[in-house]
Formats: C-alpha cells, sequence, structure tokens
C-alpha cells in the first residue's frame, strides 16, 4: 500500500479505537483506505407490485440497476441519472433502504426503493433487456448468493407498505 498523496509506502500503526491503520511516515498522518460508493435500485411501479430488472450484454441473470456515485455527486443526484441512462425512464421518488459491501467489486452498495412510472423503455448499450417482474417471479431471475437478490429479498416484504 501507498500514499495516494505523496507515493510513500505505508506502515500499519495502532490508532487508538480504530486498531491497525496504514499510516504515511512522511505525510505524518493516518490514512483509511478509499473505495467506491454504488447506488443500488430495486425499481417499482407506483403500487410496488411489479419491478424492473435489467439484464446486461453477455449474461444470463438479471440484476437490480446500479451505477457508480461520481465524485463530488450523492446517492440521490445518481439514482434519476442512471436510471435515465440505462433505460429513458424518470424517477419520480426514491427511499434509502439498506447497504452492503459488495466484496466482488470493492463497493459499498447503498440500496434504494425507487418509483418509476410504467412507460417503454429505451435501452443503452449496458442492457440487452429490461423485464418487469411480479414480486413472486423476481427473485428466480436473479443469480443465487449475489448482493442483487441480498437486497432484492430484503425489500419484498417494505413493499406495498403505507408509508
Amino acid at each position: 500500500m501507498y500514499c495516494r498523496d505523496c507515493g510513500e509506502k505505508l506502515s500499519l500503526r495502532f490508532l487508538e479505537n480504530e486498531g491497525l491503520v496504514p499510516y504515511c511516515a512522511k505525510c505524518l498522518k493516518f490514512k483509511f483506505p478509499l473505495f467506491p460508493v454504488a447506488v443500488s435500485m430495486t425499481v417499482v411501479n407506483r403500487a410496488e407490485d411489479k419491478i424492473l430488472l435489467a439484464r446486461h450484454v453477455g449474461e444470463k441473470d438479471y440484476k437490480l440497476f446500479a451505477g457508480y456515485v461520481k465524485k463530488g455527486e450523492t446517492p440521490e443526484k445518481t439514482i434519476p441519472r442512471e436510471l435515465k441512462e440505462e433505460t429513458g425512464l424518470n424517477a419520480v421518488k426514491w427511499r434509502y433502504f439498506a447497504s452492503r459491501f459488495h466484496d466482488e467489486h470493492d463497493v459499498l452498495m447503498l440500496n434504494y426503493i425507487v418509483t418509476v412510472n410504467e412507460n417503454e423503455t429505451t435501452l443503452n448499450d449496458e442492457l440487452e433487456s429490461v423485464r418487469w417482474c411480479t414480486r413472486e417471479e423476481a427473485p428466480s431471475l436473479m443469480q443465487d448468493n449475489s448482493t442483487a437478490l441480498y437486497f432484492l429479498n430484503a425489500a419484498l416484504p417494505e413493499l406495498g407498505k403505507k408509508r
């Protein structure tokens, strides 16, 4: 590990209440690890009885929609941007639901339940297809033990509840 500011090799030092943390002897500072943040979107219709799933080019399983939060952007700005880029749909409203660290991509995933109007979608070049599914059907189309399935299964009992 090297310092992201000066390039010096980092060593591990004990920091009270934190444990071993990378430290730069040149900058004289602890350098906590950085990792990207992304939004995961459980996209639903207004009645919250249908879920929109995406299948990426070359993949067989469907997933939730997701996108990286760009530098200087908030998750709340990422949601409508990513959804519009990938499907042409406008996010009507959204609510934060859950988070999970996704080891495969070394990213913190923030899941939101996102409401859209059921309009025709226009796909970008990342997606092969999108599909409106019932609450019962959606999990069977997704990869077992995936972060997307984890978020979907956790969100299902929340869908359709009065707020």
